[in-house]
């Protein structure tokens, strides 16, 4: 190779780097900026904050979900994941969702397990029996007769499903739903004043790293 040659090519090369470190520059600023989320956007800021429980200075985040919603259930693996390293400062809970009266019994349910203390262990055992085995839990009788082959004893469990206590719950269920305005499920409510879901953020992976985001940034 010529000197001149190689000059010619020593100088491109330069030029190329240089390009290519502005390149990867901006394209590294255009990714934290895209990854930022961004109100109105990645998430929605509610007009009235909701009354959210006193939990030790923890911020609450909701997951608004449905037993026979078939993206609640292909989220439920990924949500349990990240309950496992759930960041500290959050108070995580769930709200059973009902646009219609057809699925008020599959309220009833969680919050009967939640009752008697077995959502952790029932969870996904519902989903599986809803949405692999094709059972029809939209009925008490449908209900109870799975529970039993659960295991569970059939007087308490109906005595559960029809206390005040349940019925309270699902009331409150509804309130819920209606002053975060949510959209669909599954959602999710951060902190009685943030909203989003797996439309706002592009999916249900980013709407829990907007979660944090939004939490960290919150006071409860």
């Amino acid at each position: 190779m010529q000197r001149r040659q190689f000059t010619q090519v020593a100088v491109a090369a330069a030029a190329v780097t240089s390009l290519s470190a502005v390149a990867l520059l901006s394209n590294t600023t255009a990714q934290a900026q895209a990854a930022k989320p961004q109100a109105g956007v990645d998430y929605l800021a509610l007009d009235k904050a909701v009354q959210t429980e006193n939990a030790g200075g923890k911020v609450e985040v909701i997951e608004f979900f449905g037993y026979w919603c078939p993206h609640c259930n292909a989220f439920e693996p990924e949500l349990e994941a990240w309950l496992k390293k759930l960041p500290a400062n959050i108070n995580f809970k769930r709200v059973p969702v009902a646009f219609q009266e057809a699925a008020v019994p599959l309220q009833k349910l969680y919050y009967t397990l939640e009752t008697l203390g077995k959502v952790n262990d029932m969870q996904r055992k519902v989903f599986t029996a809803i949405h692999a085995d094709k059972q029809n839990l939209n009925t008490q009788d449908g209900i109870v007769a799975w529970a039993v082959k659960q295991g569970f004893d059939q007087q308490k469990f109906i005595e559960t499903f029809n206390s005040f206590a349940v019925n309270t719950k699902v009331s409150r269920a509804k309130q819920l739903s209606n002053e975060y305005k949510i959209q669909g499920v599954p959602s999710l409510g951060i902190a009685g004043k943030f909203y989003t879901d797996s439309g706002l953020a592009k999916g249900m992976t980013r709407a829990l790293q907007i979660t944090e985001f939004l939490a960290n940034q919150t006071k409860a």
